[in-house]
């Protein structure tokens, strides 16, 4: 298994508890096929430029293990989930 950071951006609008629903929606995903090791939530920023007419974003951090057959799976249901503005998975190298 490969170690991966994962950060996405919600919708600044969405609820407490629907941040929470969206966090264990992905964590159960990394879970089904890996490990979560931090999740990180860093709040509420303002984005650099509009995406899909958002100018701020929640921000989300997950680190984690899994198999690279899992990534391409993760990345599919964020493109399906319309709370999910933006994301982006990167593989940490070992040091």
């Amino acid at each position: 298994m490969n170690k991966y950071e994962t950060i996405f951006i919600a919708i600044p609008s969405l609820e407490d508890g629907r941040i929470k629903d969206l966090i264990q929606k992905f964590s159960d995903l990394i879970n089904s096929d890996g490990k979560v090791e931090i999740v990180e939530e860093l709040g509420k920023k303002k984005l650099a430029y509009e995406i899909k007419k958002q100018k701020e974003g929640f921000y989300i951090l997950i680190n984690f293990e899994a198999n690279p057959s899992l990534i391409k799976e993760l990345e599919r249901v964020y493109r399906i989930t319309d709370e999910v503005i933006k994301f982006i998975v990167v593989r940490k190298e070992d040091f």
